[in-house]
């Protein structure tokens, strides 16, 4: 039933949006099983349910999640490549749907624990895969959004989560936690029932068969055309020269710490540091606790407290959709830059709002709490999951983009176990921590970080195949003196900003009318000599 090329009648934008529908699915997910949390942990009936824990205990049961996810990350790393991207998250959705029937039937406190641990390794295989999935089969031109929907889903999970939690709460007895831990299952058994009429990825397909036929039937489904329209063959080839490329790689895990010439190793340490600074943002202080923070630091009661984290919820969805635009035009560092000096400033603010304390300051704490989700869902949420995606080599992707889903976890882990300890012994200097933190994260990306938006995949690959004699048709060499700032960056960051510059330039000669003789250079001749270059390259190193 699991066939690799899936229902033959779907194509086109009709075949994208079911892919990216059970993408979309596994990060609400995600997002779901992130919100659900915060009510349970507040409800008096889960509290007597499991013995009444320590504010510790319940750091650590709450961010065990993170650990099984860790797991599930690290197992995807070893087996998403051999499985495919359909058979890895039809994996994860079954793992997860076990977990969350265990979590919502448990009756005490070793039960709920595993229950978190089995649902996690579920959500670890699906954010894995999920980024990759999506990537691999949208175009360059729509990368960046389609993915920012599977974020928006998380977040609409998140409200979601938040909402029944609210709804629940007139709900006496042990149902009011039971119900929104079972709810979540509605989403996997979505992903189990859709899934197996969906294809593999062209690139995985290509990879992984004798020929490139099936890969290359998928493609021209998902292109809407034919498999011998130009476009088609084009898209084909590319994929097909960065496997040419890579596969005179030896397959082995010690490909993630080689360059090989296309600096795959330092593009996997970019993949894994972009996910745990992530979470050095302080974001599931919000995510996973917003009605205790209301609670604690302002002193709501349950209530009130819940029904606001509802509204935060639904801010950080609406505020979302502006990062659907932003992402492409914008692109990934300027986003990460600028929305780290934003948290920055907004949890200083919101500190201070804490120690002064008073019903005005706690107007201004809870305004800054919506600013806070707003600088983070615009610059470090979408924006966080693609860029593993898209900076890692296609031989290692799988690999990488799952270690680094681990990387986020364990950073997940960490700041859920410290929160609800912290919130209680140091008050408003968590904030400022994590507003110290932000700044680094700030300071990091600029340094170190390369702009992928606009890139397909394959020549993100001759970006970093420098001196492969493709630079100057890729439009990554230097045509002019050295800014005095770019001493203090990653040389890879001026060659990709370099590289953008000049295919804007060529773009809007192309769309006045102007000269396309650099378009024809880089066909026929022109590009097999550029490949046997390259190739010698990684060869040579």
């Amino acid at each position: 039933m699991i066939d690799r090329q899936g229902a033959s009648h779907l194509a086109g934008p009709s075949l994208v949006a079911a892919i990216t529908s059970v993408c979309a699915a596994g990060f609400c997910l995600f997002g779901y099983d992130q919100g659900v949390m915060s009510g349970v942990v507040v409800s008096e009936y889960w509290l007597a349910q499991m013995g009444n824990p320590s504010t510790i205990m319940i750091g650590t049961m709450t961010a065990l999640y993170d650990v099984g996810a860790a797991v599930g990350a690290i197992c995807a790393a070893f087996t998403a490549e051999a499985l495919g991207r359909k058979r890895s998250l039809l994996l994860g959705a079954f793992i997860l749907t076990v977990g969350s029937i265990i979590m919502g039937s448990a009756f005490e406190r070793a039960q709920f624990m595993v229950s978190r641990i089995i649902t996690g390794i579920g959500i670890g295989y699906i954010t894995s895969v999920t980024p990759v999935y999506q990537s691999e089969i949208s175009s360059a031109a729509q990368r960046g959004w389609q993915v920012c929907c599977q974020l928006t889903t998380m977040l609409g999970g998140l409200m979601l989560a938040y909402w029944i939690n609210y709804g629940m709460f007139f709900h006496p007895g042990s149902v009011q936690w039971r119900f929104p831990l079972l709810f979540q299952c509605v989403f996997s058994l979505y992903i189990l029932v859709v899934t197996p009429f969906l294809p593999d990825t062209p690139r995985w397909l290509i990879r992984h068969d004798d020929s490139a036929d099936r890969g290359l039937a998928i493609l021209a489904r998902l292109r809407g055309r034919s498999p011998d329209h130009p476009d088609v063959q084009e898209e084909k080839n590319e994929i097909v020269e960065a496997i040419s490329i890579e596969s005179k790689e030896e397959g082995s895990w010690g490909d993630l710490f080689k360059g090989h010439g296309i600096s795959s190793h330092k593009r996997f340490y970019l993949a894994l540091g972009i996910q745990f600074m992530q979470q050095m943002s302080g974001i599931n202080i919000v995510t996973y606790y917003a009605p205790t923070l209301f609670q604690t630091s302002l002193g709501m009661t349950q209530e009130t407290a819940l029904f606001l984290g509802c509204f935060v919820q639904l801010w950080y969805v609406l505020a979302s959709f502006l990062t659907w635009w932003m992402i492409d035009r914008v692109g990934r560092r300027k986003l990460f830059v600028s929305m780290a000096i934003g948290m920055c400033v907004v949890l200083v603010c919101e500190a201070v709002c804490v120690a002064v304390g008073g019903h005005s300051a706690s107007i201004a704490a809870v305004f800054f709490v919506f600013m806070f989700e707003a600088c983070f869902t615009w610059g470090w949420m979408a924006t966080v999951w693609i860029y593993p995606a898209e900076i890692l080599p296609l031989k290692i992707r799988a690999k990488g983009a799952a270690l680094a889903a681990a990387a986020d976890f364990l950073g997940n882990f960490l700041v859920v176990e410290i929160t609800p300890p912290a919130l209680a012994n140091i008050g408003y200097r968590t904030y400022i921590i994590f507003a110290v933190l932000n700044l680094a994260n700030a300071a990091v990306v600029w340094c170190f970080y390369p702009e992928t938006a606009g890139q397909t995949l394959e020549s993100i690959d001759r970006m970093f195949a420098k001196g492969s004699g493709a630079d100057d048709a890729a439009g990554f060499v230097d045509d002019g003196p050295e800014k005095w700032y770019r001493k203090l960056q990653w040389e890879m960051v001026g060659r990709a900003e370099r590289g953008r510059q000049v295919r804007r330039r060529r773009e809007g000669r192309r769309g006045s009318g102007g000269s396309t003789v650099v378009g024809e250079e880089e066909g026929g001749k022109g590009r097999e000599e550029r490949v046997e270059r390259v190739e010698r390259v990684g060869e040579g190193s």
